[in-house]
């Protein structure tokens, strides 16, 4: 990392120092963050999303006829998510494919930042509970764009303060404390497979392109659309990230 990026970072922070694990949390928080690992509130959207699948999508069923995949096959297929598909010509998320079987199915489709969406996508990804990152970059042309794009997102510094998700999250950072957190390598800590999750700070299920929303308005770095080129682009990278570290889909995650 660059030094001006530190320093830019640091001013970010206002607290930014290397720290160890006592920094993470209030003894109030981690009490509560044991108890949400028992009982984890974001399972209840994962409920209703499977119920708006059914009603919408055809469930499990319809999504898989859709995505041309036996519903056998629809859990290790989704761990290949974002993916290419064909049909639409372009590498999309399992939310954006949904809302194109749900305006196949004659239904107004959900946005992509509502809670139905939240839900929905967080019921799709569940089915690939303790199957490993499957993501394919390798894959065809538009997924090798895809992690290009997403590359140079991470990697580009924007903004009046010149930072980049790489400013947080470069190898050198990783492990600094900011507003009472540790920086984390997002590949170890398996962003791209335990997202969307039930987020404390924020009592909701978040989703990680709602997440990568939050940490650009935190930098003041105009906010990039969920569902755009570059925000899919970044999920393959983090992604990817993920698949390096072998980790497995866990959702709904519990974040802090």
């Amino acid at each position: 990392m660059k030094v001006t990026s530190i320093i830019a970072a640091t001013l970010l922070c206002g607290t930014l120092a290397m720290g160890g694990e006592q920094f993470a949390m209030s003894d109030a928080d981690r009490a509560l963050y044991a108890e949400l690992l028992e009982n984890n509130p974001a399972e209840m959207d994962v409920e209703w999303g499977g119920e708006l699948v059914d009603e919408n999508c055809g469930g499990d069923a319809g999504l898989a006829k859709f995505l041309g995949v036996s519903e056998a096959k629809l859990p290790a297929y989704i761990a290949g998510f974002p993916r290419y598909i064909k049909q639409f010509d372009a590498v999309l998320g399992i939310d954006q494919v949904m809302q194109a079987l749900m305006a196949e199915n004659g239904h107004k489709p959900f946005k992509l930042s509502s809670k139905e969406m939240f839900a929905m996508l967080a019921y799709a990804k569940s089915l690939a509970n303790e199957e490993a990152v499957a993501i394919d970059v390798n894959a065809n042309p538009q997924m090798k764009a895809a992690y290009k794009l997403g590359e140079e997102v991470f990697m580009t510094a924007r903004g009046g303060r010149g930072l980049s998700c790489n400013s947080c999250h470069s190898a050198d950072i990783v492990g600094s404390v900011l507003r009472t957190q540790p920086l984390p390598d997002l590949g170890e800590a398996g962003a791209g497979a335990t997202w969307p999750a039930y987020r404390m700070t924020k009592s909701s299920l978040r989703t990680l392109q709602r997440r990568f929303q939050g940490c650009m308005k935190n930098a003041l770095l105009a906010v990039l659309p969920i569902g755009s080129d570059e925000m899919v682009g970044l999920e393959v990278y983090v992604t990817t990230l993920a698949k390096a570290k072998n980790k497995t889909i866990a959702i709904p995650g519990l974040k802090r």
